[in-house]
């Protein structure tokens, strides 16, 4: 409750322009708030210190397991700084919904996804293979560090 209730009111005046420091306070560890400021701050835009992902809600048209593969990009993405990476479960909405994402995920067939960069497809490849394809992508844009 209380990472909710400090989003809701730190969140709403710095998105007003007032007030230049933030500090959140949970009933937990010290260390335990400083990650709550990033996302805040992540959130609102004024710091990038982690990946955003975008991903669609999931409808009849997605052609792979959306939550299960969005959790895959994330477990090997997780790490880098600075991307905007979107997961989307089909072509209808998919390019657009992922329009500003650096790179995007998306089932454009059944048994196949397509990445992009930005918004030209780059690549189609099995479903299987499409984790590694986007780490490949990431890697060949020198984008890529690799985790600690």
């Amino acid at each position: 409750m209380g990472r909710i209730k400090s989003t809701a009111g730190i969140g709403t005046l710095l998105a007003d322009g007032i007030g230049d420091t933030i500090r959140v306070s949970l009933t937990e560890a010290p260390e335990k708030e400083i990650p709550v400021c990033y996302s805040i701050l992540q959130a609102l835009g004024l710091r990038k210190t982690m990946v955003e992902y975008v991903a669609c809600p999931s409808c009849g048209r997605t052609l792979f397991n959306l939550e299960e593969v969005l959790h895959k990009v994330r477990e090997a993405t997780k790490h880098l700084t600075g991307l905007d990476i979107a997961v989307m479960g089909c072509i209808v909405n998919g390019p657009g919904e992922m329009a500003d994402a650096d790179y995007g995920y998306v089932g454009k067939q059944p048994g196949f996804i397509s990445l992009y960069r930005g918004r030209e497809e780059i690549l189609k490849v099995p479903e299987e293979q499409g984790v590694e394809a986007l780490i490949n992508l990431i890697k060949s844009d020198d984008r890529w560090v690799d985790p600690e």
